[in-house]
């Protein structure tokens, strides 16, 4: 299943849930969204900086990835950022499959 790095932002109404209901809750409620896609939830960390949370999930497909990410951002509570993530043995077959390119000018 391909995985996926989800960077979530939390809204002050987002920050006042976590504050009432704690971490622990949060990670549950959002590894049982995942498992509702057919996904698993991997890892789930708080942070500091950019993003409050990091979380890496297996889906089943990117049409599941955009419809949680779909389903999370209209909520008005949280916006996350999704990145699709590779293993070393996808970057070697997408190395063989490159096309050769002419950059412009050439």
């Amino acid at each position: 299943m391909p995985k996926y790095l989800i960077e979530a932002s939390y809204t002050s109404q987002g920050i006042g849930g976590v504050a009432d209901k704690g971490g622990s809750a949060r990670r549950d409620a959002v590894e049982a969204l995942i498992a509702s896609t057919g996904g698993k939830l991997e890892s789930f960390y708080f942070a500091f900086g950019d993003a409050d949370v990091y979380a890496v999930a297996e889906l089943p497909s990117d049409e599941a990835a955009t419809g949680l990410a779909l389903s999370i951002n209209r909520s008005g509570s949280t916006k996350i950022k999704t990145v699709v993530l590779l293993t070393p043995e996808q970057v070697d077959a997408a190395a063989k499959m490159a096309p050769e390119y002419r950059p412009p000018g050439s």
